[in-house]
């Protein structure tokens, strides 16, 4: 038996050697596995946004691992709590690099966190695949290393304005998040507005990670809004809501996806939460009809029984199984610059959701849907 063992562990070591000194595979790749990299907020006021899709993440890897991984390769995840500050994603994205060694990047989270991480990636001709965020900095001009699996919220914000305006509704304030993520989407949502001749009836920020809205509901109140657009995150989202019923205010509230259906839920309780609409830029991570669906329910289910399919989970898991088909598709040993080739090749069939990238766009979907909560907290489409 002690025969054998010490034979195992001598041909590993061997193949080991002979990968090194003949392979020509990038940093992050063995012989037996590829290592990737996330970043994301596992603590914090946004931390269930993080820990939801580190979980889908983690579903499409474990799926892949346990039938061989890819041509031998098992993939390994180290994923970093950078708390949706942009200072710590800088920082969780050098160390992904330089200390960790990972082969490639996804599953960011945030406008600006990922905005300024984008110069240390970029630099490094790292890829990054997948971000919640639909800000155009991260999109226009085009980086060759930042692929985006989601809508932009140019096209989230435009689905909304169009739908707002089309039922008669002219009177339309907005509650922006004064960041990078709520000033792309009151961008979008002016452009829109003034399509229609309109302009916004008033506007108020909120600091990032801030639970105080007492000064916005001030001043969209007086304006007596027929709709809010929200630009904002799960908190402040609650907050601003549950003050403006508190002060008899009962406009249209309309928010964007990266808020998380379900969470929002939870954080407000299904009757507070009734008739808010959302826009969604994820299939429904309930519809059985969807083969991608059901395949992340149970790949879900087998990482972590107690887990809830959700819209975040199963962008992680999205972002997860494109980064596995483009790593399939590498002919030889696998490098970064054969990855980002890989990627810009045909189009990501997902069975029941396609993610495109050329050269020119790395824009890889544009799908929106909306969606509105009813009293029971379940998503009407």
């Amino acid at each position: 038996m002690r025969y054998h063992t010490l034979g195992r562990a001598f041909l590993a070591l061997a193949a080991s050697a002979l990968f090194s000194l003949t392979g020509h595979a990038d940093p992050g790749v063995t012989a037996s596995s590829i290592h990737l990299g996330m970043s994301s907020p596992f603590s914090g006021p946004n931390g269930e946004y993080g820990i939801t899709m580190r979980g889908g993440v983690e579903a499409a890897f474990s799926e892949v691992n346990a039938s061989g991984g890819i041509n031998g390769r098992k993939l390994r995840l180290t994923a970093l709590d950078d708390g949706y500050e942009t200072e710590r994603s800088v920082a969780n994205t050098k160390q992904l690099i330089e200390q960790e060694k990972v082969f490639a990047l996804l599953a960011f989270y945030g406008s600006s966190p990922t905005t300024a991480a984008m110069k240390v990636f970029s630099e490094a001709k790292v890829p990054l695949v997948g971000t919640i965020s639909g800000a155009g900095t991260l999109r226009d001009p085009v980086n060759p290393y930042m692929f985006n699996l989601r809508a932009s919220y140019a096209d989230e914000t435009a689905a909304i304005v169009d739908h707002l305006v089309g039922i008669g509704i002219s009177n339309i304030a907005v509650f922006y998040q004064d960041d990078g993520f709520g000033k792309s989407g009151l961008d979008g949502v002016t452009r829109t507005l003034e399509k229609h001749g309109l302009k916004a009836s008033a506007i108020a920020p909120i600091e990032r990670n801030a639970t105080d809205a007492s000064a916005a509901v001030k001043t969209i109140s007086a304006a007596n809004p027929q709709a809010v657009v929200m630009v904002t995150l799960l908190k402040p989202t609650a907050a601003f809501v549950k003050a403006m019923r508190a002060a008899g205010h009962q406009p249209q509230f309309v928010t964007l996806s990266p808020i998380g259906a379900d969470l929002l839920v939870k954080e407000m309780g299904a009757e507070n939460a009734r008739g808010i609409g959302i826009t969604q830029v994820m299939p429904y991570p309930w519809n059985d009809a969807l083969k991608l669906v059901r395949d992340y329910k149970a790949a879900l289910a087998k990482t972590d029984a107690k887990a809830e399919p959700s819209y975040y989970g199963l962008e992680g898991y999205v972002a997860g199984r494109v980064m596995i088909e483009a790593i399939r598709r590498i002919d030889g040993e696998p490098t970064r610059e054969k990855l980002v080739a890989a990627l810009e090749q045909a189009p990501f069939e997902l069975k029941g959701f396609k993610v495109s990238f050329t050269p020119s766009n790395h824009s890889g979907s544009t799908f929106v849907e909306l969606t509105i909560l009813d009293r029971n907290g379940r998503i009407l489409r």
